[in-house]
């Protein structure tokens, strides 16, 4: 049985909990507990050498980063959470590397800022937005086209992108996601999957 050594709460940890749901996957959950500092101290700092979450074990296979591990759980599973056919996998790598780069650090901005400090930083907000500017039509139009954000089936490129707008649309930022009607359609129906209202703890068990 694979252990997830992260936290419920993380977002990369929770892309790896929506990716085991949604394989039906078992697994067994171990917290890493961030306010004692257990993410940076052995024995997790020798599974995670950046002293991160999540980081998984799957009989002895050992595994870090949530991106690779999500690809690593669906091909085991054989789900079309990782599609077959080639075009359709290089869309869904091209999307998980826009979350990656133009979605994930930008969103996050607005979570910190308004999660953790009391008082924001203006700079910092009015990068984070410009980035969001550019990047909110992109996949507005591309999901004008498809249901989902690689094409006619859910991926992990889909799951990558959950957790943050999760928390994004609980800040300011959702201001800036609102007006993106195809983008606010995808995001409805795909977070309203019973698999992600329990990643996401708005499901009982």
């Amino acid at each position: 049985m694979i252990k997830v050594y992260g936290s419920p709460m993380s977002t990369c940890t929770r892309k790896v909990l929506m990716t085991l749901a949604e394989t039906s996957t078992p697994f067994e959950m171990v917290t890493i507990d961030f306010a004692t500092g257990q993410h940076k101290k052995e024995p997790h700092i020798l599974r995670q050498p950046f002293g991160r979450i999540p980081a998984i074990d799957d009989d002895g296979f050992e595994m870090f980063e949530s991106r690779a591990i999500a690809r690593y759980i669906a091909e085991k599973a054989r789900s079309p959470l990782v599609p077959s056919d080639l075009k359709a996998r290089a869309k869904m790598e091209q999307w998980i590397s826009v979350e990656t780069s133009e979605l994930a650090p930008h969103a996050m901005k607005f979570v910190y800022e308004h999660t953790f400090k009391r008082k924001q930083d203006a700079a910092v907000l009015e990068a984070a937005t410009k980035a969001l500017d550019l990047t909110l039509p992109v996949m507005d139009k591309q999901l004008s086209k498809t249901p989902f954000i690689a094409g006619d089936s859910f991926t992990i490129a889909d799951i990558g992108f959950m957790p943050y707008l999760e928390y994004a649309m609980a800040t300011p930022a959702r201001d800036l996601f609102t007006p993106h009607a195809h983008l606010m359609t995808w995001w409805n129906a795909i977070s309203e999957r019973p698999t992600w209202r329990k990643v996401a703890g708005r499901l009982e068990s």
